[in-house]
């Protein structure tokens, strides 16, 4: 096992635990995480992915990976963008999660939706495709439970084409007068809304300390132009409460 730590939320946890621990939280809520999105931002989630995809900039015939794609609605979004089921230059959207509960509720909307979209299990620390494969890589919601953010970001570049973006929706630091009211709304409405709707109210807690540990717009601005990413910038949404980082692979 290794010495190194990393956090869980507001814990401390060696860093081989933190894999399996976030794995627990995402098999426990799969079933009823797309109504807990809902209800948790009042809809607003679902504005958020779309900014996100109209600001990817793809088009017909791309190719998209969507990493911690989980429920798939950036996947089913992605796919309509540059035309998966198209018979003339169709695109090609991946959707991947390292967790298999979520995969699968992804996996099963795609065939629902009749969208020729494939679903791969993996991590994100270690992407099995080749470099310089995508016109676009999304993570949304995702990137704050990866133990090793900084690896995840490389291999996010390694496999954009040149010129390809790397688009990342999370959650990140409210703007400051909100900030009281954020806070109790995290730590005492959302766990409760998880322990009645969920029926889980320990995941939920851990979701909104794991936001509270993530990198602010600026960090996490830095952390892409680390990794190899040109003309980094972040829109903010809702005040702050989400941003929505773009970086290049030149």
């Amino acid at each position: 096992m290794s010495d190194k730590t990393t956090h869980f939320g507001f814990k401390t946890v060696n860093e081989t635990e933190k894999q399996q621990k976030v794995g627990e939280v995402f098999h426990s809520v799969a079933q009823k995480y797309d109504v807990m999105n809902d209800v948790m931002s009042m809809g607003m989630h679902r504005l958020w992915k779309r900014f996100a995809v109209d600001i990817s900039d793809v088009k017909a015939g791309d190719k998209v990976l969507d990493i911690a794609g989980g429920s798939g609605d950036l996947s089913k979004l992605f796919s309509k963008k540059v035309g998966v089921n198209l018979i003339k230059n169709p695109g090609n959207v991946i959707l991947t999660d390292i967790n298999a509960s979520m995969l699968a509720v992804g996996r099963d909307r795609m065939i629902d939706e009749g969208l020729k979209v494939p679903a791969t299990q993996c991590n994100a620390e270690q992407l099995p495709f080749a470099d310089n494969t995508f016109d676009c890589v999304i993570v949304a919601f995702g990137l704050r439970n990866m133990t090793h953010q900084e690896v995840a970001l490389k291999e996010m570049q390694r496999v954009l084409k040149v010129g390809g973006r790397l688009l990342i929706l999370e959650f990140s630091k409210v703007w400051h007068p909100l900030k009281k009211i954020y806070d109790a709304y995290s730590f005492k409405l959302l766990p409760l809304m998880g322990k009645f709707i969920a029926k889980d109210a320990a995941s939920y807690e851990y979701l909104a300390e794991s936001i509270r540990m993530h990198p602010d717009q600026e960090t996490l601005k830095q952390m892409m132009v680390d990794a190899g990413l040109g003309r980094v910038d972040y829109y903010n949404l809702s005040a702050g409460v989400v941003a929505l980082h773009k970086g290049y692979k030149f």
